[in-house]
């Protein structure tokens, strides 16, 4: 009998493995927040996009929100203009808004589709915009074209799913209180169409190995935690600063119907993988 490598074997047990979560989230619908380190990094984008097509083909709907923070600050500095972040969100006044509407409509969303649709997934893009998908008012003048979203239409993104396409969403909203378009913070937009959607699972792509006991120590990741155990971690300190915000769109989505959510290391190659179709499992799961 021909020996066979542990490498062809290994495989070959990793693809068993994920079989049962294949069949479990087949024509169930995944939102995925794309954005930090995992958007810059070459390497890193090819593994995420080729997660999402694999996803996609075996039958998974997925849907793709994302940021496009640090090429919105290359573009203010390019035309002179310093960022300025108030309780961590961008400041953004009218000239502003409209070079994020250009970065993150234009040339970012179309790049992802483009990358997307090369790599043989079939993608379409859309921002906020379309079909009035998301709505919104000004969160706070202090925060200036910041909005707060009030309503989305899921039937722009029902459609393209409908007809085996990934949707790509930019997250630029419609106001409804004055004629003007609003940015949106992405991990707010993407738990917000995830609840639309009746999405199965949320996952939300970061910088970091998702919430930590002790901020030093990538050792001391809690795998698991229950909504009604957050504001205890809050008080404790264990989630702070930019966390918080991330923490409470995963607890908006659940209590509002999505099974799962999960903040996830976006600097690991495949973690989308990984946290969907194996065993292991990686990242904060907030249920």
């Amino acid at each position: 009998m021909p020996e066979m490598s542990y490498s062809h074997i290994d495989r070959a047990t990793v693809l068993a493995e994920a079989l049962p979560y294949i069949q479990k989230y087949a024509g169930k619908t995944v939102v995925i927040k794309y954005g930090g380190n995992a958007m810059i990094s070459d390497d890193l984008r090819a593994a995420v996009m080729s997660d999402m097509i694999l996803l996609s083909l075996v039958g998974i709907r997925v849907v793709v929100v994302h940021g496009g923070g640090p090429e919105i600050s290359d573009m203010l500095r390019r035309v002179g203009k310093e960022s300025v972040f108030v309780d961590g969100l961008r400041y953004t006044d009218e000239e502003t808004m409209e070079l994020v509407q250009q970065v993150l409509c234009g040339k970012i969303n179309k790049n992802l589709v483009s990358t997307l649709n090369r790599m043989g997934g079939k993608a379409i893009g859309l921002c906020g915009l379309d079909g009035a998908m998301l709505t919104a008012v000004k969160l706070d003048k202090k925060y200036g074209l910041v909005g707060e979203v009030t309503g989305v239409n899921p039937a722009p993104i029902e459609d393209c799913l409908n007809s085996g396409f990934i949707p790509v969403i930019a997250t630029i909203a419609q106001g409804i209180d004055a004629e003007t378009s609003y940015n949106i913070n992405a991990d707010t937009a993407a738990a917000k169409i995830a609840v639309a959607l009746g999405a199965e699972k949320l996952l939300l792509l970061t910088d970091i190995r998702g919430l930590l006991r002790d901020r030093d120590d990538e050792n001391t990741l809690i795998h698991v935690v229950h909504c009604s155990e957050v504001p205890a971690l809050v008080r404790q300190g264990i989630i702070s600063g930019g966390m918080i915000p991330k923490v409470d769109c995963c607890v908006e989505a659940v209590r509002s119907g999505v099974k799962r959510t999960h903040i996830l290391d976006g600097r690991i190659p495949h973690s989308i993988l990984i946290e969907m179709l194996s065993d292991e499992g990686i990242g904060t799961m907030l249920l």
